[in-house]
């Protein structure tokens, strides 16, 4: 059995931009319990060489609409990256949702076999897309919601693996 490539893109960026907004959910409410300012959260690092929560979220919301957008020709929306609270996190988490619904099997079909063009160190390059797709676009996008979620539970927020996998 072959898997297709809206099966590795569609499903699993819904399924996972929908856990990153339930973490995002917790963390509201977390942070109103601990009666801390929800944009310490929004600001906070693993690391100071690292990129806060908003970051994450941008990050990922960007990869999986270039994604879908290299695979299909489309052209993405343009965000600004302009998020501060959680609930602004949350809204853009809505538009990727909205963005990735827009995309069906059949807008999806043959681009496995697709070469894609990539600008790598300024470069263009020419990829395979389920090259791009697996071992470029999906780690990178798994990177940003892992970070965010460490993040967050660096900070006491009372999360774990099943949020993480909505599992």
């Amino acid at each position: 059995m072959s898997l297709s490539m809206y099966a590795i893109t569609v499903p699993v960026f819904t399924r996972y931009l929908n856990n990153l907004d339930a973490i995002l959910v917790k963390a509201e409410a977390n942070a109103a319990e601990r009666k801390i300012k929800p944009e310490v959260l929004v600001s906070s690092r693993l690391a100071p060489d690292m990129h806060p929560l908003s970051f994450q979220v941008q990050s990922t919301t960007d990869r999986i609409k270039f994604t879908l957008a290299r695979l299909t020709g489309r052209t993405p929306p343009s965000w600004e990256d302009n998020e501060t609270s959680l609930a602004d996190l949350r809204a853009r988490l809505k538009k990727a949702l909205e963005f990735v619904a827009t995309f069906s099997e059949a807008d999806l079909a043959g681009s496995e076999a697709k070469m894609l063009t990539l600008k790598v160190r300024g470069e263009d390059t020419q990829v395979p897309a389920i090259e791009h797709v697996t071992l470029n676009a999906v780690p990178q996008i798994f990177f940003h919601i892992t970070s965010a979620y460490a993040i967050l539970r660096h900070n006491g927020v009372p999360i774990g693996k099943r949020d993480f996998t909505g599992g």
